[in-house]
């Protein structure tokens, strides 16, 4: 039997993503915009509350399980920045384009190129459920100042892998999903939940 679950997002790449490692243990999972559910408010300055927020508010608006994740780049020489506001970083409106100029500029001055990608999963039974199933993962790397690869997205061609000698966005996507922050997120998501 197949459990109906809501995807805190409407982005199909991660409905997908999600789709392929969730499906086999019983879930079907669907967006909250199938459910005409408005994105969340994320006030939070983590990762875990923001994703806890997005999931509460999908599971509330609908009365379904539902799963949420908060994701970005965390710059060690910036002391974690862009981190949970990485998707904004140059402001509003939204812009990789510009996001990317941001951080290559404030790294400019540092010797230490050194980053993560962050990704935080929650799953909630219900709404108010009082024990949420938390997962996460982090994936090592450095910002290089010209973009390679067209694969990916956001701070994708920036981030390099040394010991690939690959940015993110010169993985295939089943490359990516093998070692990336959310692929490891969600596979500790999937050993949690069976």
């Amino acid at each position: 039997m197949t459990q109906r679950l809501i995807l805190a997002s409407n982005n199909a790449g991660k409905l997908k993503e999600f789709s392929e490692l969730l499906g086999p243990i019983g879930f079907e999972l669907h967006t909250q915009g199938e459910f005409n559910v408005p994105e969340a408010e994320e006030p939070f300055a983590t990762f875990v509350e923001n994703a806890l927020a997005k999931a509460r508010h999908a599971s509330r608006l609908t009365g379904l399980p539902a799963l949420a994740d908060d994701s970005g780049v965390c710059v060690n020489a910036l002391g974690g920045a862009p981190g949970v506001y990485s998707a904004r970083y140059a402001g509003e409106p939204k812009s990789d384009a510009r996001n990317n100029e941001k951080v290559i500029a404030d790294l400019a001055a540092h010797a230490d190129k050194s980053a993560y990608y962050y990704c935080v999963l929650v799953y909630v039974r219900h709404a108010d459920d009082p024990q949420p199933v938390i997962a996460d993962g982090a994936w090592h790397g450095e910002i290089i100042a010209q973009p390679r690869g067209s694969n990916g997205f956001g701070y994708d061609p920036y981030f390099l892998l040394p010991s690939l000698g690959k940015t993110a966005a010169e993985l295939s996507p089943q490359e990516k999903n093998a070692i990336s922050h959310r692929g490891q997120a969600l596979r500790a998501l999937v050993a949690k939940l069976t």
